[in-house]
């Protein structure tokens, strides 16, 4: 018969004895009890642990994952929720932006991190893996298109203020138009131009279009500013993460096929890339004929755009 002092004894008690002693027919009542026992002091060190690492309730990252999951990582949801407290922020910043990222552009994510897709850490209570700038920036450069001011190279009349937008399409192919020759080989997606239209004063709509390098530390686009002696701007800043940005076109690294991909006059563009990766520019669209629109259609790229891209927007 089992002993009910040793049952008692949390030093000589453990969950692999609860079936032993539940299948025991002699123990009866004493049996349960221990049963019970058992099971209370192992919820009581799973208790412990959470409110160890203050991940319970809704602070809980499973919890937090499935939730927005549900909502298919609705990013006004996200950023809303992210401002209510510094704990949610952490939970945000450490996995939650990472995994909106993800749904939103899993070839882009893939690229810029130089993982395959059905390699890259996800789930419930999964790492983030590191990114320069952050994801939380990485998101907002998906999904927000940043508007545009004056700068030295490009003149306006008004800035025009950012916005949400509905569906963005980021392109590898359209990527490489930005890069010169010799930095073909970096990785670097870029946005279709968000069209906004011409402001007052002005004769030509606006394009506005953002984008991001993979691996930008190690990339000849970096290793050309600094060889050039490239200088940092000093009233301009990345309007995704913050940080300190290089005009290409005063670095004279803007190859005349960014214009023809973005279908805008050759001097009327220009384009900073911040010290994270990220790239943000402005032009001036040129209007387009019937002709060209029908020549459009036929673009050679067309086809390498659709395998190499992404679409982004909000729900």
């Amino acid at each position: 018969m089992a002993n009910p002092n040793q049952e008692q004894n949390p030093s000589t008690t453990s969950l692999p004895l609860i079936s032993s002693t539940s299948r025991s027919s002699s123990s009866g009542t004493s049996g349960s009890t221990s049963t019970s026992s058992a099971m209370h002091r192992a919820t009581g060190r799973i208790a412990v642990s959470d409110r160890n690492n203050q991940n319970t309730g809704i602070y809980n990252e499973q919890l937090l994952t499935l939730l927005f999951r549900f909502l298919n990582w609705d990013p006004q949801t996200l950023c809303s929720t992210a401002c209510t407290s510094r704990r949610h922020r952490a939970v945000a910043e450490r996995i939650l932006f990472y995994e909106l990222c993800l749904s939103r552009a899993p070839r882009l994510v893939s690229a810029i991190l130089e993982t395959p897709v059905n390699a890259l850490p996800h789930g419930i209570g999964g790492s983030a893996p590191r990114l320069p700038g952050g994801w939380p920036a990485l998101a907002k450069m998906l999904l927000y298109c940043c508007g545009c001011t004056p700068s030295l190279f490009f003149a306006l009349s008004n800035p025009v203020p950012g916005h949400f937008t509905e569906v963005t399409r980021f392109s590898k192919t359209s990527g490489k138009s930005f890069l010169i020759r010799r930095c073909w080989g970096d990785v670097l997606y870029v946005s279709d131009p968000c069209e906004h239209a011409s402001p007052p004063g002005e004769e030509h709509d606006l394009g506005v279009y953002r984008g991001v390098f993979g691996g930008f530390v190690r990339s000849r686009t970096r290793a050309c500013l600094i060889g050039r002696n490239a200088a940092l701007e000093e009233h301009v800043r990345c309007p995704y993460c913050g940080a300190r940005v290089w005009s290409m076109t005063a670095a004279g690294l803007v190859p005349r096929s960014a214009s023809t991909r973005l279908g805008s006059l050759e001097d009327g563009l220009e384009y900073f890339v911040c010290v994270n990766g990220h790239l943000h520019g402005s032009c001036w669209l040129t209007p387009l004929s019937s002709s060209s629109d029908e020549g459009n259609s036929e673009d050679d790229g067309s086809s390498d755009r659709q395998s190499d891209g992404d679409e982004t927007g909000t729900p």
